[in-house]
């Protein structure tokens, strides 16, 4: 007779990491909202395809079943909702989680939300309000271990200077995203239709950018973009954004420098 020894048992190990996510608020009245959802959704599609959503609902409040209803339908969009934050909200097990203790990420760190207020009264311009189309980055911090901005592109390497700044010296392919929650991003080459840069600072580009644009990312309101020349699907300073079809017959294959001025992103010529 034979015996079998028994398997050693393996611990199991547990470990946290944050991430960079997107958050949406709807606000009422919701079929407005919506229409200004859709309206994004049709200059960038598949914008929202393979992204962490978090539903902020405190401004909203409603209550479980037009919960139920707001997440079908935004999936119907495209848009997969991970985790919903409601204060007090008890959802059932066919709901996304509600997320507790979220941190607003900044320029200067992950902080609640009552200090993000403080910090924003220090940062660079004036306050933004009234655009539908805002899309709020960042409930989530940065992503694995401090490494969230270091994607490869080609066979060269992206070089993070001591300054925050990320300097890549080959072309972005489409399909590409940059992701850099550090500082500026600087890129020697041109950008292709489909690609993404993130950056928490600034943006500039020596090339073509005709991809999507986005500075500011954490918060940062005196961010800018700047190209060489412009055939961008998007450009958005601390999420306040114009799409190309805004952008068309105005600053479409010119150098330019995209800013918030006010409670509007201005995309001007550079001489």
């Amino acid at each position: 007779m034979t015996f079998a020894a028994p398997l050693e048992a393996k611990s199991i190990r547990f470990r946290a990491r944050s991430f960079v996510a997107f958050t949406l608020t709807p606000e009422a009245p919701l079929d407005v909202w919506l229409e200004g959802l859709d309206h994004w959704i049709g200059n960038s599609p598949g914008y929202f395809a393979g992204r962490p959503v978090v539903l902020d609902l405190n401004t909203l409040k409603p209550d479980v079943a037009a919960i139920e209803s707001l997440v079908g339908v935004l999936g119907h969009r495209g848009i997969r909702i991970y985790a919903i934050e409601l204060e007090g909200a008890l959802l059932g097990a066919e709901l996304p989680p509600v997320l507790v203790g979220a941190k607003e990420a900044t320029t200067d760190g992950l902080l609640p939300r009552k200090a993000r207020a403080e910090v924003s009264d220090k940062a660079d311009g004036k306050a933004v309000e009234g655009r539908a189309g805002r899309e709020d980055q960042g409930k989530a911090g940065e992503a694995g271990e401090g490494k969230a901005g270091a994607s490869k592109i080609g066979e060269s390497e992206p070089q993070a200077e001591a300054s925050g700044t990320l300097m890549i010296k080959a072309p972005i392919r489409s399909g590409q995203a940059i992701v850099h929650p550090h500082g500026d991003v600087i890129v020697l080459g041109s950008v292709a239709s489909g690609s993404e840069i993130i950056a928490a600072g600034s943006i500039h580009v020596y090339g073509t950018l005709r991809g999507r644009a986005s500075a500011g990312a954490l918060g940062n309101r005196g961010a800018r973009i700047f190209c060489r020349k412009n055939e961008a699907e998007l450009l958005a300073v601390d999420g306040w954004y114009v799409t190309a079809e805004e952008m068309e017959g105005v600053s479409r294959g010119k150098p330019v420098q995209a800013f918030l001025d006010g409670d509007a992103l201005r995309v001007s010529t550079l001489s």
